[in-house]
């Protein structure tokens, strides 16, 4: 049990390092910004508990101090809660409100620490087994375990009630998103809370839980893991975002390849421009490589037999979209043919455009003609 409340003091501890190393890169162009140094001292204190949390469980006193890195774990992480409250007030509220809650929060922070470290000395925590720390029945200490989980639970509380209005407020899309996983940190960081205090309580009263004592760890650390995202997520979160987007496109430009291949072959004049492996500006490309389909597909309609069996997903029972979509594909394969042949069917579509598809609207285009070239392929692999 104790290697893995280990191993969750470790992943968090890594995940601040990370985080904070991320933002440190920044501090040429950053520094002189308010909102960003207070940033850098949230991840440091994260860095610190975390640090401290880990060495706390190798249970050696710390300078010659016994459970010093308890007391330090616990002073930092109420500094650090503190900090990041600060953090998102002067993302989200004004200049005036920003100023006057940043003065009570310090002010709250100063004073749970002195409570602490008071109620760990009255308490004896330098002369205890590192064991009392996760529960004890002795009163004082049981009120310090008590309440550091309050100065943990009470801003995750505020928290998350501020993220929700704070994130409806503002314009940008990134800090958007920050807030909104910011407000889902703090329920999960609250369930760390309450399941601490179960570990506490059901430790005083003589009860053992068994393996449910490293919920509060599990807990811990999956908050600390999405805190340090949320952190961070303002500045790398549109290039991520960029990146899928790439990537989509990408994959969609991939995808319509095998149709828009055989109809090129059939239709060379329908590019623009000659074919090329290259995929700089990628969204002219796939715009082109849909036009292209579909002069390729115009081109062929005299070929394509209107009395045609309705092509079918050699796998599976599909869905009426699919089998119009298979339809469509085999048509086309056989229209290729056809053409290639010179034999003009009887019913053919000489006429007409693209049964009732809305060509204007880009992204639906896209989706169908994705559809279309994915059953084009399964059939000439079923062929």
């Amino acid at each position: 049990m104790n290697t893995t409340r280990t191993l969750c003091f470790v992943i968090a501890a890594l995940s601040s390092y990370a985080a904070l190393v991320y933002r440190l890169c920044q501090a040429r162009r950053s520094w002189k910004d308010g909102a960003y140094r207070t940033l850098i001292a949230t991840l440091l204190l994260q860095c610190l508990t975390f640090t401290m949390g880990a060495l706390a469980m190798g249970g050696a006193p710390l300078l010659g101090v016994g459970n010093l890195a308890v007391l330090l774990m616990h002073l930092s992480a109420v500094a650090f809660c503190v900090s990041a409250q600060i953090i998102l007030l002067r993302w989200a509220a004004a200049d005036e409100e920003a100023v006057r809650k940043t003065r009570y929060w310090v002010i709250t922070g100063i004073a749970l620490d002195v409570l602490l470290a008071a109620l760990f000395f009255l308490a004896d925590g330098t002369g205890r087994p590192a064991s009392d720390f996760d529960g004890t029945s002795e009163p004082l200490l049981l009120t310090y375990l008590l309440a550091f989980i309050v100065s943990q639970a009470i801003p995750c509380v505020t928290i998350y009630l501020q993220c929700g209005p704070y994130a409806r407020m503002t314009d940008n899309a990134s800090l958007r998103q920050a807030l909104r996983l910011l407000s889902v940190t703090a329920v999960v960081l609250f369930l760390y809370c309450l399941a601490r205090t179960v570990n506490i309580l059901t430790a005083a009263a003589g009860v053992d839980i068994g393996a449910w004592k490293v919920a509060a760890s599990v807990f811990s650390a999956a908050g600390i893991v999405m805190l340090s995202i949320s952190l961070t997520n303002s500045s790398w979160g549109p290039a991520a975002t960029r990146l899928l987007e790439w990537a989509r496109t990408y994959r969609s430009y991939r995808a319509l390849y095998p149709l828009w291949r055989d109809l090129y072959e059939s239709s060379p004049d329908i590019a623009l421009e000659p074919p090329g492996a290259s995929v700089s500006d990628l969204d002219y490309r796939l715009h082109r490589r849909v036009v292209e389909i579909r002069d390729g597909w115009r081109d062929l309609r005299p070929y394509i037999d209107r009395t045609a069996d309705e092509g079918r997903d050699p796998a599976k029972e599909v869905s009426a979209e699919s089998r119009q979509a298979f339809t469509e594909a085999a048509q086309i394969k056989r229209a290729l043919q056809a053409k290639l042949t010179r034999t003009v069917p009887q019913n053919n579509k000489d006429a007409g455009d693209f049964d009732d598809r809305d060509t204007n609207n880009f992204a639906a285009e896209l989706a169908w003609l994705t559809q279309v070239a994915a059953a084009y392929s399964k059939l000439g692999k079923a062929s």
